[in-house]
């Protein structure tokens, strides 16, 4: 098949629409990526791409088209503006770039913003092509969580803006069991949204690596690892709060490996909280080094803030940490939790709950290392048997193939019946 990917996220930046245009390649189809420039998550574009941008048109075997735009930079109007420049970057390059390419179906990879559904929408009415979009966060529900948007007036906009996205969509796919109802809300035909969850990606399972040398390898201590995104999402503040609680415990080392909006503010409190020496901020770092950084970890930590829209989030990471055989502590609700308490790989404290994540900690730190294996052990097996990697694109590849087909029975039908 023809493939379009349209993601305002592409590699080098991490995300795992990267390893999907990897496998689509592998498994003998045509990918084109059309993405922007490579700015997340510090709002600036990587100097590597400005030194280069030849280097990066490119990737694994794919096409990579990179649409003009302004990146994110620091603060709440910079990323609407940043949003809404990708759009139009994308749709001029769509149509302009793009004119002499056709496609089988365009896959929408959104994490965030819904708007990146927009260009795809473009380009598949012009060039009669379905498409599929698979929501990984929720619009307008993510916006009034985090508290950008608190205008009832707005979200409601933003609300009709979803709805004339989804319903021109062939499908659309919820990372979750708990995102389908919503996103039925904004969809006319709720028969076209179906559950896809994210894979597991096999990097994490490689337990053989040499453990980062930007921390320094003690095995005295109990090491406990948040990678990813450090925003107002993973709720920074009762993370620091736990390990306040836990700083006369000097055996307890927290590393935090990525970047985010929220990044200087860590750094702040780390310093002014007196946590510099349980509490290491490592940077952000490819995600094929990620393995290397949970080889220091006897425990790998995901958290999300109190909201009901979080409470149906399964983050990503969550399948990624499963895969390492590494126990997990999660501080969130819902589904995310659910996930942890169902495969037996970890423990978990309700979102905000510092005092409680406190607790886990020291449980978990109490338990013999034969039981934190066979935790790591059965949240591996889970992961393979829910999340596996193979088996959930062999279902969105038939997916790709269900809405194409279909697509061209319907317009040859529309040409015959306009015919007669």
């Amino acid at each position: 098949m023809r493939v379009l990917i349209v993601s305002q996220y592409f590699w080098p930046e991490n995300f795992r629409v990267n390893d999907l245009c990897a496998e689509l390649v592998c498994r003998g189809h045509t990918v084109t990526v059309l993405t922007g420039v490579p700015n997340y998550p510090e709002g600036r574009v990587f100097e590597s791409y400005i030194k280069a941008p030849g280097d990066f048109t490119h990737y694994a075997g794919a096409s990579v088209l990179r649409a003009p735009m302004i990146p994110r930079g620091r603060g709440s109007l910079r990323l609407i503006i940043n949003y809404v420049s990708f759009v139009i970057g994308a749709s001029f390059s769509g149509l302009t770039r793009l004119r002499d390419r056709d496609f089988d179906v365009i896959f929408v990879f959104e994490p965030s913003p819904v708007t990146v559904g927009l260009p795809a929408i473009l380009i598949g009415k012009l060039k009669k092509v379905p498409v599929v979009f698979w929501a990984l966060d929720l619009w307008p529900e993510t916006l009034a969580a985090v508290g950008v948007v608190k205008s009832p007036r707005i979200l409601g906009w933003v609300g009709h803006l979803v709805h004339f996205i989804y319903d021109r969509c062939a499908l659309v796919l919820g990372q979750s069991q708990g995102f389908l109802q919503y996103i039925r809300r904004y969809c006319s035909n709720p028969s076209k949204v179906r559950y896809f969850p994210s894979w597991a990606e096999e990097v994490f399972s490689d337990s053989e690596v040499m453990p980062a040398p930007e921390a320094s390898l003690r095995r005295d201590l109990f090491n406990i690892v948040f990678a990813g995104n450090i925003g107002e999402a993973q709720d920074m503040p009762a993370l620091l709060e736990a390990a306040e609680t836990l700083k006369a415990h000097q055996n307890i080392r927290w590393l935090i490996v990525g970047d985010g909006r929220k990044l200087e503010w860590l750094q702040a409190e780390v310093i002014q909280r007196g946590l510099q020496a349980s509490v290491l901020l490592l940077g952000r770092h490819p995600v094929e080094r990620m393995p290397s950084f949970y080889a220091h970890a006897d425990a790998l930590l995901v958290s999300l803030k109190r909201d009901p829209v979080f409470a149906m989030t399964i983050p990503g990471k969550v399948q990624s940490y499963l895969m390492t055989g590494v126990p997990l502590l999660g501080m969130l609700d819902g589904e995310g939790a659910a996930v942890i308490r169902n495969a037996g790989a970890g423990l978990t404290a309700g979102s905000g709950d510092s005092q409680g994540l406190a607790a886990a900690v020291l449980e978990l730190m109490a338990l013999p290392a034969t039981a934190r294996a066979e935790m790591g052990r059965r949240g591996r097996d889970y992961a393979q048997r829910e999340f596996g990697r193979r088996q959930l694109i062999d279902r969105l590849e038939a997916m790709f193939f269900e809405v194409s087909t279909s697509y061209k029975a319907t317009e040859i039908s529309s040409i015959k019946q306009g015919g007669a």
